[in-house]
């Protein structure tokens, strides 16, 4: 009996820890690493999700590259099918999750493209294979002076939210 109960505790424990996929089209970008997904419903008319793409954190509305990288999220995700993979929702109710299109995973994208931090803070919520390619992507990102790496000494958005 005991051991059933083991089976069932764990079972329902690996369940919940994973949250799942979410499908839908992109109708708004509210910020570089936030998103509205119209996402259809079974039983009732399509809701919308925002999104904050996990991993990463964009320069914040007036800071330097802000703008850029809003642009950037949108020429990549605006209007079109993509895929969520998340495990949670922030304090705000957001999904934060990896945004798929198609094979491509875009907030490596925005990493690659130096729109974006890797945020480190959060690397214990990614898989070790995004760990390890987030990492390299932020490393050869500020190495090339690609994007906000341009900049002498850009401020993270995490410090820039203290002012």
């Amino acid at each position: 009996m005991r051991a059933l109960l083991t089976l069932l505790l764990t079972a329902a424990i690996c369940v919940g820890a994973t949250a799942g996929t979410t499908a839908g089209r992109v109708v708004g970008i509210v910020d570089g690493d936030t998103l509205k997904l119209l996402v259809d419903s079974d039983d009732g008319p399509p809701s919308e999700e925002r999104i904050r793409l996990a991993g990463i954190d964009c320069p914040e509305r007036g800071q330097p590259w802000g703008q850029k990288a809003k642009q950037a999220l949108s020429g990549y995700v605006f209007d079109r099918e993509v895929q969520v993979e998340w495990e949670k929702r922030d304090r705000y109710k957001r999904v934060v999750g990896k945004v798929l299109d198609g094979e491509r995973d875009v907030n490596l994208a925005l990493v690659n493209e130096g729109m974006c931090w890797w945020y480190r803070k959060y690397a214990s919520e990614q898989s070790e294979v995004d760990r390890v390619l987030y990492e390299a992507a932020q490393r050869t990102a500020r190495e090339k002076r690609r994007g906000l790496w341009e900049q002498p000494e850009p401020v993270p958005p995490w410090d820039w939210r203290k002012r």
